[in-house]
């Protein structure tokens, strides 16, 4: 089974596209987020032409996940229990379905803006709230299979940007969102692209000013942390940088991984 995550930014935008990649790649399950649209805008029949289902949570503003998968997709919730709100809203930002045996969490965590910014104590609440519920899962049961994959806007270390001097005093590499982001991996979980996909080639997201692309000025902020008992079945995992490249393509690359069967 080959499962992928991509923060999209407009999925209206770049539906044709984004199923056309999934098809060229046989991806079975894709991961979306930012997807910036509402559950009855969605464009569900581009992807059913090609033989997906989909799990949608959007509310048409600069959020929404989703999941598409050809391998069954069952069970879905949207967001996870005491999920924290911003100014009242519980924003559309996590959905989880089983597909093919496998939990598929599809995740965009808060940006945070910036230290001392009120999205950055969000953030962090976010992150704190979703890691009890996850390793609460795990705990319950150790073989299962779980991927947490999206967008989290977090760079773990200093070599998942290109500048850490650039970095400095800004969101996504502070201590405390490492921290928050380092309560997943010590729960158990494992980001299984790392071994097959090392190196400053791994930035997943570029922004589109500046040329910081064309520098490979990148960050990598975008994850599939799976379960031990799913790790143990992932063979090979790739940062796809040509997507980036594609004309109108998301200012994100996806992350794919290659798992065996159960």
């Amino acid at each position: 089974m080959r499962l992928a995550t991509w923060n999209v930014n407009s999925i209206r935008t770049r539906s044709e596209d984004v199923v056309a990649w999934m098809t060229r790649h046989s991806v079975d399950v894709l991961a979306m987020q930012e997807t910036k649209c509402s559950d009855d805008r969605f464009p569900v029949m581009s992807f059913a032409a090609h033989g997906y289902d989909v799990a949608i949570h959007g509310n048409g503003g600069y959020n929404g996940v989703a999941i598409a998968s050809r391998v069954g997709l069952t069970d879905v919730h949207t967001g996870f229990d005491e999920q924290p709100s911003f100014d009242g809203q519980r924003e559309a930002r996590a959905i989880s379905a089983t597909c093919g045996g496998v939990r598929v969490w599809s995740l965009y965590v808060p940006n945070g803006r910036a230290p001392g910014d009120p999205h950055m104590s969000y953030k962090l609440d976010w992150l704190d709230v979703l890691a009890n519920v996850t390793r609460l899962e795990l705990t319950h049961d150790p073989a299962a299979q779980i991927v947490l994959a999206g967008d989290w806007n977090v760079a773990p270390t200093d070599a998942d940007v290109w500048d850490p001097e650039y970095f400095a005093d800004r969101t996504h590499t502070s201590d405390a969102e490492r921290a928050a982001f380092s309560a997943f991996t010590d729960a158990g979980f494992v980001d299984s692209a790392d071994p097959f996909a090392p190196g400053p080639d791994t930035y997943t997201f570029w922004d589109y000013q500046a040329g910081h692309f064309d520098r490979n000025e990148g960050m990598r902020i975008d994850f599939a942390l799976c379960s031990p008992a799913l790790n143990d079945r992932v063979f090979d995992a790739f940062v796809d940088v040509a997507a980036r490249q594609a004309k109108g393509a998301s200012d994100h690359a996806p992350v794919v991984l290659d798992v065996s069967s159960a």
